[in-house]
């Protein structure tokens, strides 16, 4: 994730989440938000590792705990402008997942955003985390955010826990290239080996059909272009209760639905252009590559390619061939490996 980062792709996961200030006990207040903030990020020790890459390691950087850390350079206050809307909102958020972290500090900020909905009082609080790609995936980042929230009122603060230490400059140029040296022989071992059977796999799968959706065969349209740097955030409101009960219905995945849900607007964005593809546009869709174990790793991801059949009117229709597809290539990407993209 950090070699793949480019000044107009910027790899960050964030969320924006509503709060209501009426809740929290004692009243809101910014320093007792951020006084709170930092008890819970001295039990979370991702929070206060950064990079390190010393010189002569000629292996990946390395996570330690940055000795200078300070939470007021990754803990911000902003104010939406009036009327404190969801398109002030949307605004600012989409301004500040814009802004690349610093690779020098733990790759985290968060921005504490008021008057969202128009007074500080009356109305209610937007946070935005933002989080680098390679520090958490969908799954990690669901389980830093977990541990930043409670199911109690006024928890008492968390027991801390000590970050990784730095390792001596020798020590990682010695590690580092022991494992630098030791990777053409896993390359030749394991890695070159699990491709090929995995080709071979494919091919197979694809004369039979029962193969996912092939990359690079979606249709060239007006979203093709290239990336800048800024970026637009939108937001939409959906229940969930609403989601599950058409899942239930038509006996697919909630994945399943919001994907035909997103195939449908594809649809008529398109439509409304007058510039609907005959053939389906694809998705990538990111699929957590996270053991049973549930070690506490930081990055474990991987994907399978989907049609969105955007080609297909009747929306239930469209639904139970999505999903009909999505089992087809979740097993195909079974059958290759869960960390064969990662490898």
């Amino acid at each position: 994730m950090l070699y793949l980062e480019t000044a107009t792709q910027p790899l960050q996961v964030f969320s924006v989440l509503e709060l209501d200030p009426a809740t929290i006990p004692g009243g809101y207040s910014y320093d007792r938000f951020r006084d709170e903030f930092s008890a819970r990020v001295r039990a979370i020790p991702a929070f206060r590792e950064k990079l390190s890459d010393r010189f002569l390691n000629l292996d990946h950087p390395v996570w330690v705990e940055d000795s200078d850390f300070d939470i007021d350079r990754h803990v911000h206050r902003i104010r939406l402008p009036a009327p404190g809307g969801r398109a002030e909102l949307s605004e600012i958020s989409g301004h500040l997942a814009s802004l690349p972290l610093d690779r020098r500090r733990p790759l985290w900020e968060m921005w504490v955003i008021e008057g969202f909905g128009g007074s500080l009082n009356g109305g209610r609080l937007a946070v935005l985390l933002k989080v680098h790609h390679s520090a958490a995936d969908g799954v990690t980042y669901a389980n830093l955010l977990s541990q930043l929230c409670s199911t109690e009122p006024d928890p008492p603060p968390p027991d801390p826990v000590e970050a990784t230490a730095a390792p001596a400059p020798l020590r990682m140029a010695i590690g580092g290239l022991a494992r630098s040296a030791s990777r053409p022989l896993q390359l030749a071992i394991n890695v070159l080996p699990a491709t090929i059977r995995a080709v071979v796999d494919t091919v197979r799968r694809a004369v039979a059909g029962r193969a996912m959706t092939a990359p690079f065969t979606a249709p060239r349209t007006v979203l093709n272009g290239s990336l800048t740097a800024d970026r637009k955030v939108a937001f939409a409101r959906l229940d969930l209760a609403d989601v599950k009960k058409v899942a239930n219905h038509f006996g697919v995945k909630v994945n399943d639905v919001s994907m035909a849900l997103v195939g449908g607007l594809a649809r008529q964005f398109f439509l409304d252009r007058g510039e609907l593809p005959k053939s389906s546009l694809v998705a990538l869709v990111p699929v957590s590559a996270h053991g049973p174990s549930g070690r506490n790793t930081r990055n474990q991801v991987s994907g399978i390619y989907a049609s969105l059949h955007t080609q297909i009117a009747d929306p239930v229709e469209r639904l139970r061939t999505i999903a009909a597809a999505n089992t087809v290539a979740k097993e195909h990407s079974s059958a290759i490996g869960t960390t064969m993209l990662q490898d």
